[in-house]
């Protein structure tokens, strides 16, 4: 019994998130308040996030035969877990607060909100082409009903349309590439599609360079680039404001996991690279379209939800910045590339959650919080919410020494340590994250130094326990991951060795704990 225990410990965040969604389910017929259910799962998610990281400290066991085809667990995957799950539990906290406020709250809420956290996580472990598309739509499918959620709403109704009609042509995009891959390689697993492509020539390495580009484009529109980010702006808008924090911290992170992991261990980058020579530049130009169209999309915004949605979109294009830089650069500097990712995006976590959880408290049934003349003057009469909306706003603007300004600069290294045209792209990016000043600054102008017009309504603060806990703890990482980055800095390095040339840590781990059984 110790021993089916110890095969399965390092996948005990996974069932932890998956009987917390059974635990709510019957919990929603036998409380009274359905808000307490907000209380279950932020606590549960956010304890999970803490479980992740004690279990990639310790000794991470391989899995039994049965399911290692499909999934694996190391350090990056217990991070990404860990980064996922504090997302998570933030919007559940801020929902807490959101639907009391506005009169529709309902349990399925947080139950959605916990498989499709589920399905985020599995995506992080998964190495097989069809375990990734399982997680991939079971996130997905949930996302889509959570930003419907406020059902009476038509542009919650929009939104979510636009992004379930555009997701499911990524889906069938993603499905035709990985066919096209498999018909080149003849197998689904990560590492018999590595296999597979060490051998292609001539018209089996030309289709699987097409199944590549098709993959890697359904990937795009699931972590809104541009060109594929056209959903975005109306599905951040028109989704409950819990939904939209969500959307924006657990989408970036499992996806991105999950394509540097496709990338790592499947597409090979080496033998492809020295064979074809041209898929890596597809990374280079979805970042450059996205950090350029993010930036100068957010800054015509007036409404701050729309705002945050572009602002999200130019995040996307630092972390494929980061991504890309990976892939052209060798052991050990790709290490360091990918180590910033993971910081990236854990910083991008707590930093987007701040933001958007002080836009929550900001309203309330009275006058909700939407553009930024209902923000004019709010951070001088309630300093409680301005001040953690500016620390949101300056980390995502990446002000030191908070901690956008860390997992910006650390992505920029890499860049130009990768040289040639990702020198130019870091380049790109500076002037970005410079109009991207513009409008945050913009926000913190209107908090302190407008004042609203004498006919309109002013904007009263929410006033839940649940949205105050939920901005605490994000404000304290954002915090923390500035003045003091080391124990994040080294998460991310000891994550990063999953990938490293040669037997890594969690393999010499797992060969000692081999050797040590019977």
């Amino acid at each position: 019994m110790t021993e089916w225990l110890g095969e399965w410990a390092s996948l005990f965040p996974l069932f932890l998130v998956g009987g917390t969604g059974l635990a709510v389910l019957l919990l929603d017929s036998m409380l009274s308040e359905n808000s307490q259910l907000a209380l279950v799962t932020g606590v549960a998610l956010i304890g999970t996030a803490f479980v992740s990281i004690a279990i990639s400290n310790d000794s991470v066991a391989t899995l039994p035969e049965t399911i290692s085809h499909y999934f694996h667990t190391d350090r990056a995957s217990l991070l990404g877990d860990a980064a996922i799950c504090m997302g998570a539990g933030l919007a559940a906290l801020f929902a807490g607060g959101y639907l009391r406020e506005y009169r529709f709250e309902r349990g399925e809420f947080y139950v959605l909100l916990i498989w499709a956290t589920l399905g985020g996580m599995a995506l992080a472990h998964s190495t097989h082409f069809l375990s990734f598309f399982i997680a991939l739509e079971t996130m997905s499918l949930g996302i889509y009903t959570l930003v419907a959620f406020r059902r009476h709403s038509p542009k919650a109704v929009e939104g979510a349309l636009k992004y379930f009609l555009l997701g499911s042509f990524a889906t069938a995009i993603f499905l035709f590439g990985s066919a096209l891959i498999y018909a080149a390689t003849g197998k689904l697993d990560f590492s018999g599609v590595a296999q597979g492509l060490d051998s292609a020539r001539g018209e089996h390495l030309r289709l699987a360079l097409i199944g590549i580009v098709l993959v890697l484009v359904g990937l795009a529109f699931k972590l809104s680039a541009v060109p594929f980010h056209m959903w975005a702006p109306d599905a951040y808008e028109g989704a409950p404001t819990p939904t939209t924090s969500y959307m924006a911290v657990v989408v970036k992170a499992a996806v991105g996991i999950g394509m540097l992991r496709l990338l790592m261990e499947a597409l090979h980058i080496e033998t492809l690279v020295a064979g074809a020579g041209s898929w890596p530049e597809l990374l280079f130009w979805l970042s450059a379209l996205t950090l350029v169209g993010g930036n100068l999309g957010a800054v015509v915004q007036r409404n701050v939800k729309r705002m945050l949605a572009y602002s999200s979109i130019a995040n996307a294009g630092f972390l494929l910045m980061g991504i890309g830089a990976a892939s052209r650069l060798e052991a050990p500097l790709r290490g360091d590339a990918i180590a910033t990712v993971f910081y990236y995006i854990l910083a991008y976590t707590a930093s987007s959650s701040l933001a958007l959880g002080s836009l929550i408290a900001a309203g309330s049934q009275g006058r909700e919080a939407v553009s930024l003349t209902d923000l004019a003057g709010l951070g001088r009469r309630h300093p409680w919410i301005g001040i953690p909306f500016s620390l949101g706003t300056l980390s995502l603007m990446g002000l030191p020494p908070l901690a956008g300004f860390f997992s910006k600069y650390w992505v920029l290294l890499a860049a130009v340590r990768a040289g040639n045209d990702y020198l130019a792209l870091g380049i790109v990016a500076v002037l970005m994250s410079t109009v991207g000043a513009y409008y945050y600054l913009r926000v913190l102008v209107y908090l302190f130094m407008r004042t609203g017009e004498e006919s309109a309504p002013l904007a009263v603060p929410m006033r839940s326990g649940y949205v105050f806990s939920a901005l605490l703890i994000a404000s304290f990482f954002v915090l923390h991951m500035g003045i003091a980055p080391s124990p994040y800095v080294r998460l991310s390095h000891e994550a990063s060795k999953a990938w490293e040339p040669g037997p890594s840590k969690d393999e010499s781990n797992n060969q000692q704990i081999a050797q040590a059984s019977p």
